[in-house]
């Protein structure tokens, strides 16, 4: 596998060696020691998977500590733009954020870092998503940041006149400012 660490510190665009011929492919998609030589220890406990249709929007996601979760997320199927924004308080890159397409067809990986919110937004007719996470979910520290704020701007790659279609809570979430929020960065 590749792993290149994008313009935020800790997080990370993964890409397999896919080995293909008639038949289809081959590829490993985690391996432990290689994992860890290059992004450090995560305990992965529980494996996510959804499927959503095309216009679907996902997010802006995250969990306080201590229930704050690492993901490494990948498209089985389909096409999205995942979104993964710096929300640790003292951050330089605090606001900024990673965009990839994620797709079945180039099979990259994210990995997601703790302090952060993610999202994704799905570009193809379906998608299948899958991620692997190193804390459960816990409803009662879940928060989410609204995917228009202006002032984290990603919304501005979804086209104009782009259906959007997301839940009622990410419709509502507060704006990355009104955001609780208890990530402290650590240099």
């Amino acid at each position: 596998m590749i792993y290149k660490e994008t313009e935020i510190p800790g997080v990370w665009i993964i890409e397999p060696k896919v080995f293909g011929d008639l038949r289809g492919y081959f590829m490993e998609t985690y391996k432990e020691p290689e994992f860890e030589q290059h992004i450090g220890k995560v305990h992965f406990m529980q494996d996510n998977e959804s499927c959503s249709a095309q216009g679907v929007l996902r997010g802006l996601h995250y969990q306080l500590a201590p229930y704050a979760q690492a993901k490494l997320v990948r498209v089985i199927c389909g096409k999205v733009f995942d979104i993964a924004v710096d929300i640790r308080k003292g951050s330089p890159a605090f606001g900024k954020y990673v965009a990839v397409e994620l797709s079945g067809e180039n099979k990259r990986q994210l990995f997601i870092p703790g302090g952060f919110a993610h999202g994704f937004y799905v570009m193809s007719e379906t998608a299948v998503f899958t991620y692997k996470v190193d804390n459960p979910y816990a409803p009662a520290y879940e928060r989410a940041i609204r995917f228009n704020d202006p002032a984290i701007g990603v919304d501005r790659h979804i086209l104009p006149g782009s259906r959007v279609n997301t839940s009622e809570k990410d419709r509502n979430a507060p704006l990355l400012r009104d955001a609780e929020n208890n990530f402290i960065y650590n240099v």
